[in-house]
């Protein structure tokens, strides 16, 4: 399979880098008694093997929901915890060949005096091992911070309410309300009831109608099962529509060639959304219609810069749409606002992503906002507008990876559609 050379890289870099800790941690505390350091080195190395294969299990297992979580929790606090004590343990080894470096270069009486000088363990504490206990301590930084993310942000559902203004809208659209939620990863989840309540928070802001912008689950079709009932629930009076994000195509599954088994869970999609009761628009449009007057939703597949794919095609999603006053697209990454959108399709009034999930971590506030998704996406969460063109990025229902959100809540937007 297309990412099993990443996983095994990935295992490799985890097992050298459990090593390094290890030695440091048992280098540190030299005055632990030989049973100690032996019954330490036995649970250390048993959980970091089990940690290891639970991975594995989770990725090509069909395992209960509640043990792929608590395997994925222990994963990245496992993982965040090593990363934070990384620096101290480089600096220690840093300071430690400088000195050793130092001192071979040292000659005659020089050399001697650097020889015989008070050793540094004979100081009531080393700089060695000021270091590493440094470093241990700060790991309980992100331990405390990610298991609060975990405990209290995961599922902590967020209503944002946007004023869309759109000059061309026609009278009977006039205040009218959308609701937009994305990037559900459905393979992620492991509370229904958490789940199934943000779905009521949304039916009970009454939009009009839905958006619902991809990434409807991780690898597989086949996560949904589990959640495709309550999913199911989300209605509106005009509609719910939908689209695919890069995530629901099987790629990091299959690989990006085609096969028998990609093709149906591809297949399996499409026929979820329409299970779900959702307008599926995959490079192609819809009449909105209002007491007699009309407005454009237009859906394409997902359509990403660099390694994402680009399987959607504006030009079949534009058609015969001339003659509508206001179109809104809905299009899974907000790379494709600047990468095309905005080039080639002036016509399009607003945008509908998702995607970028403001890395789940972050800082959201009325005023400022930031997270180190914006490195990589200049459009990353909230509504942006160039010229006569916006674009709205929503940060996601649920979680990829990381099982929770520190600072970047999920979110359920709530749109007034206003002509001024």
């Amino acid at each position: 399979m297309g990412r099993l050379p990443f996983i095994i890289a990935a295992c490799i870099f985890i097992l050298a880098f459990d090593i390094y800790c290890f030695k440091a941690i048992i280098a540190v505390f030299k005055k632990w008694k030989p049973g100690t350091k032996k019954a330490f080195g036995i649970a250390y190395w048993t959980y970091s093997t089990l940690l290891i294969i639970g991975v594995f299990c989770g990725i090509y297992l069909n395992l209960f929901l509640t043990l792929r979580a608590i395997i994925l929790v222990a994963f990245f606090l496992t993982v965040a915890c090593k990363l934070a004590t990384l620096p101290f343990l480089i600096l220690d080894d840093l300071r430690r060949l400088f000195i050793k470096i130092f001192r071979r270069n040292q000659t005659g009486k020089s050399a001697t005096a650097a020889q015989t000088a008070p050793s540094t363990t004979a100081e009531p504490i080393s700089r060695s091992e000021f270091l590493v206990k440094a470093g241990l301590a700060a790991a309980a930084i992100p331990l405390t911070s990610l298991s609060w993310g975990i405990i209290s942000g995961a599922y902590d559902y967020q209503v944002r309410r946007v004023n869309l203004i759109l000059p061309n809208l026609p009278k009977a659209f006039d205040g009218i309300t959308l609701g937009q939620i994305s990037d559900i990863h459905s393979g992620s989840f492991y509370n229904k009831t958490a789940v199934k309540g943000g779905v009521e928070m949304l039916l009970g802001e009454k939009p009009d109608f839905i958006f619902f912008t991809g990434d409807l689950v991780n690898n597989l079709t086949n996560e949904v099962r589990d959640y495709q009932d309550i999913f199911s629930k989300v209605k509106a009076p005009l509609g719910v529509y939908s689209s695919l994000g890069n995530h629901d195509y099987g790629d990091y599954y299959f690989g990006k060639e085609s096969s028998p088994a990609k093709v149906k869970n591809l297949k399996d999609m499409v026929e979820v959304h329409k299970i779900m009761g959702y307008d599926l628009l995959m490079n192609e449009n819809r009449r909105l219609k209002v007491d007699g007057e009309e407005i454009g939703i237009l859906g394409i597949e997902n359509w990403g810069m660099g390694r994402f794919p680009k399987y959607g095609k504006m030009e079949l999603a534009v058609k015969n749409t001339d003659d509508l006053p206001v179109k809104l697209l809905l299009s899974h990454d907000p790379s494709h606002w600047r990468g095309e959108v905005l080039q080639k399709y002036p016509q399009i009034d607003a945008m509908f992503s998702g995607h970028t999930h403001g890395m789940q971590f972050g800082v959201r506030l009325k005023e400022y906002q930031w997270s180190p998704v914006q490195y990589i996406y200049k459009e990353w969460a909230g509504l942006y507008q160039e010229q006569k063109q916006q674009l709205y990025v929503n940060v996601g229902y649920g979680f990829l990876g990381y099982p929770g959100r520190v600072g970047i809540l999920p979110e359920i937007t709530i749109f007034t559609l206003k002509r001024a």
